[in-house]
């Protein structure tokens, strides 16, 4: 006959987990590390006479960051804001195989009047 053990006394309460809501300009204050650069292309110099620009972004950085940096560091209201991953790529270069690092853009529609100079 086995012997039963009773069971311990398990009334410990666990803190719920909660995803954080921080995102990447309110962990460190800077917009400029949300905008990492223009994305100097000829779709994207085509697509700027039709008021939508074209910026490398980070990671984590999701629309309402960029719109925020937009507005902070170009004085401009987006109406838009879209954001695409682009894949890295395996290219030749001096008779060695190496690849491309890959990221995040983000389109940024503006209204007519509105203009960002890229230099």
């Amino acid at each position: 006959m086995a012997i039963l053990k009773p069971k311990k006394n398990t009334t410990k309460k666990e803190a719920p987990v909660t995803k954080s809501t921080k995102t990447v300009e309110e962990d460190t204050g800077h917009h400029e590390l949300v905008l990492l650069r223009p994305r100097i292309t000829e779709k994207a110099s085509l697509s700027s006479t039709q008021h939508v620009y074209v910026f490398d972004i980070s990671l984590g950085a999701n629309k309402r960051d960029v719109s925020k940096a937009i507005m902070r560091i170009y004085s401009v209201t987006p109406k838009q804001v879209r954001i695409v991953p682009v894949p890295s790529k395996q290219v030749f270069v001096r008779g060695k195989w190496g690849v491309k690092k890959g990221g995040r853009k983000a389109y940024v529609y503006l209204n007519k009047e509105d203009k960002i100079e890229i230099i």
